[in-house]
């Protein structure tokens, strides 16, 4: 019986936060007889598990017939189980506040004021109904696929389950010095059926100018991957999931078309851990509409 193929291989790995890292006569089990260089770097970062990478050059590559040496595993240790948490992730809506350059801010007025409702009712029941004008940009908010194409499922036809009770993923890019969060700096992760959140830390701006300026964004290739692992929803603690200076919105248009909800101007994504927690940002059912804000939160243990 023909022995299972590996490949040895050198590496040069270079990290988007400044260092790198060798390997020399590297060897990886791999599916079949033969491997590309793209799919073997790919395969030496996830293995590894290394984060914040710039870039991968592979040299050296030999294929061998051996046996397979398996691969790592997390250890799994059993503990009791921690309290029940709930972490809020979503901005407050206030009137006159600036979710994105350019849009109107929120009007928030009195529909029927306390005073107005005595008349009303009886004695000592007063009530109040408000009355909000706004664009469905504001706050925290989840896109559908019809904010990007026509004829695609809007926040009525959404399925509940694309955006509720998620198992939730934190991708940490904070403080890098290259805007874009790109294919490398998610192959670590299992991401299929999960909820990515990209932890950027430019919430650390918001209300402040300096938040729509140069802010951080997902790749064209860094969504190409997410949609083609299965991803559930991304999410991002920043003022678009596309650099605003594209107008071609790749982000957007390969995930949405992909099924894919995004959750854009979340906050506090530092509270997470990197794993083990659900996610929820279900919106209003507003029928012909394509987004609109949530209530974006996480429950941790229980």
């Amino acid at each position: 019986m023909n022995e299972p193929w590996r490949v040895q291989f050198d590496a040069n790995v270079t990290f988007q936060n400044g260092g790198g890292l060798q390997a020399r006569e590297f060897r990886l089990d791999i599916p079949g007889a033969d491997i590309s260089d793209e799919a073997l770097e790919m395969l030496f970062v996830r293995e590894l598990g290394l984060l914040m990478v710039e870039s991968v050059r592979i040299t050296h590559k030999q294929l061998l017939r051996e046996p397979h040496k398996g691969t790592s595993k997390p250890v799994r240790t059993e503990n009791s189980a921690p309290a029940r948490r709930l972490i809020e992730l979503s901005h407050v809506v206030h009137h006159g506040m600036v979710t994105y350059p350019g849009l109107p801010a929120p009007e928030l007025t009195d529909h029927m004021t306390r005073e107005d409702s005595r008349a009303r009712y009886a004695e000592g029941a007063t009530f109040h109904i408000g009355r909000i004008s706004m664009v469905s940009n504001t706050g925290t908010y989840l896109d559908t696929p019809f904010h990007r194409f026509d004829g695609r499922p809007d926040l009525a036809a959404l399925p509940l389950s694309s955006v509720a009770d998620l198992e939730g993923l934190v991708v940490r890019v904070q403080d890098r010095h290259s805007r874009g969060v790109d294919r490398n700096l998610l192959l670590p992760f299992d991401v299929r059926g999960r909820a990515v959140l990209l932890h950027t830390g430019w919430d650390r701006r918001w209300g402040t100018e300096q938040y729509g300026v140069d802010a951080p964004f997902l790749t064209r290739d860094g969504a190409a991957w997410l949609a083609d692992q299965g991803v559930a929803l991304v999410g991002i603690d920043s003022v678009n999931i596309d650099d605003m200076g594209d107008k071609s919105r790749p982000a957007h248009t390969l995930l949405l078309d992909a099924s894919i909800p995004i959750v854009e101007h979340l906050r506090g994504l530092e509270q997470l851990p990197p794993q083990g927690f659900r996610f929820s940002a279900p919106p209003v059912r507003v029928q012909g509409m394509g987004t609109f804000p949530v209530r974006a939160y996480a429950v941790l243990g229980g």
